[in-house]
């Protein structure tokens, strides 16, 4: 019970961020980020070592995410309607709109590992060393990564 409490001390901010940055919903990455947790404790004697303990927490956490898009979100389109500042035209609101739900589009029509690695590094502000650690590579893919699916993204919205 000590190693989970410790474990919990430990990653729980990251682990919260993670899911934030997949889900945009501080409520369900709270509820995921304890599940994560309680799902951890229960199968403690299955961590091997074989790779970082955060790690085995964020593969735990994506698990318990994929499972809660299929039983409440497949196929819904995510709400893109933030509140703009006042003082500006209808025509600009509407503008700046459409150039965010592109830019969404965009992102979702990258490949899985570069779709979830920009997801964490706009919207959880992981560090490209934080990315790589999360998703068992290092730094440098994790910022060649980004960068290549920046540059799709570009030749896209520019297309």
């Amino acid at each position: 019970m000590d190693d989970i409490q410790k474990a919990y001390t430990e990653h729980a901010t990251d682990i919260y961020r993670y899911l934030l940055s997949l889900s945009h919903n501080e409520d369900l990455a709270e509820d995921l980020t304890q599940e994560t947790f309680f799902r951890a404790m229960r199968t403690l004697n299955k961590y091997d070592g074989s790779c970082r303990l955060s790690v085995w927490l964020c593969q735990i956490a994506k698990h318990l995410w994929y499972q809660w898009l299929d039983k409440n979100a497949r196929g819904r389109q995510v709400e893109l309607t933030d509140q703009i500042p006042d003082g500006r035209t209808p025509e600009h609101s509407a503008l700046l709109r459409m150039e965010k739900t592109d830019l969404y589009r965009a992102i979702h029509r990258l490949p899985e590992p570069m779709r979830e690695l920009v997801h964490m590094r706009l919207t959880g502000e992981f560090s490209f060393s934080e990315i790589g650690e999360i998703m068992g590579r290092n730094e440098n893919w994790a910022r060649t990564t980004f960068y290549r699916a920046k540059q799709k993204i570009m030749e896209e919205m520019e297309g």
